[in-house]
């Protein structure tokens, strides 16, 4: 993989095996949780997740229409 300028921070693109055996989609988030050895240990972030999870055990709801999408929520 070639690392990438995006912004100010640097980029990669991942491979489409490792896209589909995590079952990665956009806007999905991976966390680097490891570097052994210069080989990076990553799991996907389920925060998203447990959020939503945590929000409906407690009988929370959102508008039919509400999105859980940080990017949106930062637009400027």
């Amino acid at each position: 993989m070639q690392v990438s300028r995006w912004g100010n921070s640097l980029a990669v693109r991942l491979p489409k095996k490792l896209v589909d055996e995590m079952s990665l989609v956009e806007g999905d988030e991976i966390d680097v949780v490891e570097v052994i050895n210069r080989t990076l240990m990553v799991e996907k972030d389920q925060r998203r997740k447990r959020a939503l999870e945590n929000m409906r055990l407690r009988g929370w709801t959102a508008p039919a229409d509400y999105k859980f999408d940080r990017d949106e929520a930062n637009e400027r």
